[in-house]
């Protein structure tokens, strides 16, 4: 067993400023620490674990980061007109994990350098809907099945090239934000007044496409939650027993019997892959009807026609095309995604047990954060990139802080992105057991962005005011636009020609 001084770290340091060496270091203030108690972490931020235990680790913080990022995909990929049975889904998926696994490396080396995931932003998801089903006719109302192939691929390449365009463009204004320090400069603005708003409507927003998705199949999606709530809420504290190895003074390796919490570590993994299972015997059985939504054989031979290797590389999918209505509405998912990068840095940082960000680390976190905006844009993952709060959820059950362990993720993220059928065996999962995992997501978004509300005075009128007209009418303003600019035939003809 490990002693417990093996558990003890040290405080994470910071570099003096204004001294003539650059290497020398000293202890964090008093007034900087943090309110976890650095002693309380296994491993702290500069700290190495063994090799074996950094794989471990960093498996965890990608299940819990690919599984977001997978349901975003696939919702995306619906309002792409993509076909189930389509291999586009999985090397969709594919370059998102490619993507994500390369920005995670650049921050945690170059950029705000704390063990922060890079993945997919619901600030984005929601611009990226909004874009596709104003601009472009609904799928419902294409005839799909009577459409040759090279239309139904024209179709959808021509709405993930928009938004390519849409993300690439606004990419160049958070590269500049980051970039000339102006982040830094309107930190004084950025308030948690000005943060609620912005996360909370994340999860808001997404509410009338949750309604669709779940009614699909309503019995499945209910399980679905049903399962994460009772993995997070009420078998948090259920211990399960392990073996793992370990390895002793003598460098020898044993194999010892351990108690994880694995129902708190890792709800969502546990509800997807058990509901994922279930739908496949009904399908074996022939308990679900043919055509049910449920069902996990409507991909037909998709993983099949997946090749095993497949490389991500920019302008896969054409060219990106730039237009007026999608660089507009993504300025605003721009925007809301720094917030929330922002609020993620220092709740990252305080659970780390290091000191609150300087403005310096902000600036070169949002400017790489640009960056993997730009890649996205040219790789055509169908989102931006944002910071990913599960994974913070994820060190403050580990007390794991080690920026090594998330880098090995993101060598996991690359490797399994490369992987063609893993992308495609993900897409297999059923529409239904999707959306209840995205309800439960994004009533999570909902309440963190909520939480900051504690640090507000509620007693004062004017925050009041602030707080109900920033969320009504960020709600009113998209319907506006819906019913103002939305999709007709001849505006879509016109576009064509």
């Amino acid at each position: 067993m490990v002693e417990d001084k093996a558990l003890e770290t040290r405080c994470p340091e910071v570099c003096k400023m204004g001294e003539a060496s650059a290497g020398r270091r000293a202890e964090v203030s008093r007034a900087a620490r943090p309110s976890r108690s650095s002693t309380d972490l296994i491993y702290s931020l500069e700290d190495v674990p063994p090799w074996y235990l950094s794989l471990l680790l960093g498996f965890q913080h990608y299940i819990t980061m690919a599984s977001a990022t997978l349901f975003s995909t696939i919702l995306v990929a619906s309002f792409l007109c993509l076909e189930v049975n389509n291999p586009a889904r999985g090397a969709l998926v594919c370059t998102v994990l490619v993507q994500s696994g390369i920005v995670t490396l650049m921050q945690t080396t170059f950029g705000v350098r704390l063990p922060v995931i890079q993945g997919t932003a619901f600030s984005f998801l929601v611009s990226v809907i909004t874009l596709l089903t104003t601009v472009h006719p609904p799928c419902a109302a294409l005839p799909l099945p009577n459409m040759t192939q090279e239309a139904r691929q024209e179709e959808w390449l021509v709405r993930i090239r928009d938004v390519q365009g849409a993300i690439a463009t606004v990419s160049v204004f958070q590269i500049f934000l980051g970039l000339t320090g102006l982040v830094g400069m309107m930190m004084r603005w950025i308030t948690p007044l000005a943060i609620v708003p912005a996360v909370t409507l994340i999860g808001i927003s997404l509410f009338d496409v949750c309604f669709d998705k779940v009614s699909s199949h309503w019995g499945i999606s209910i399980m679905t939650i049903a399962m994460m709530i009772l993995s997070s809420q009420y078998f948090s504290n259920v211990a399960v027993p392990l073996v793992v190895p370990t390895k002793n003074r003598r460098g020898c390796f044993s194999l010892t019997t351990t108690k994880a919490k694995l129902f708190k570590s890792f709800p969502v993994p546990l509800a997807l892959f058990l509901t994922w299972g279930l739908c496949g015997i009904l399908t074996a059985y022939n308990v679900l009807p043919p055509g049910s939504a449920a069902r996990t054989d409507t991909s037909g031979d998709l993983l099949q026609r997946t090749p095993w290797l497949y490389v991500p590389y920019p302008g896969q999918w054409g060219w990106p095309t730039v237009t007026a209505a999608g660089v507009v509405s993504m300025l605003g998912a721009c925007m809301a995604s720094i917030l929330e990068s922002i609020a993620d840095y220092h709740a990252c940082a305080r659970i780390s047990g290091a000191p609150p960000p300087p403005i310096s680390a902000i600036n070169r976190g949002v400017f790489v954060q640009g960056l993997g905006c730009l890649l996205a844009g040219l790789l055509g993952t169908g989102s931006g990139t944002t910071s990913c709060s599960e994974n913070v959820l994820v060190i403050s059950v580990t007390r794991v802080a080690s920026r090594r362990v998330v880098q090995t993720s993101a060598v996991i993220l690359i490797v399994s992105g490369l992987i063609g059928k893993f992308g495609a065996a993900l897409v297999t999962i059923p529409e239904p057991v999707v959306a209840g995992v995205l309800v439960v997501m994004l009533s999570m978004i909902t309440s963190i962005g909520l939480s900051p509300l504690q640090q507000v005075d509620l007693s004062s009128s004017r925050n009041l005011f602030i707080l109900g007209f920033s969320i009504f009418f960020g709600l009113l303003l998209p319907k506006a636009r819906l019913r103002s600019e939305g999709w007709s035939p001849n505006r879509r003809r016109k576009r064509r020609d």
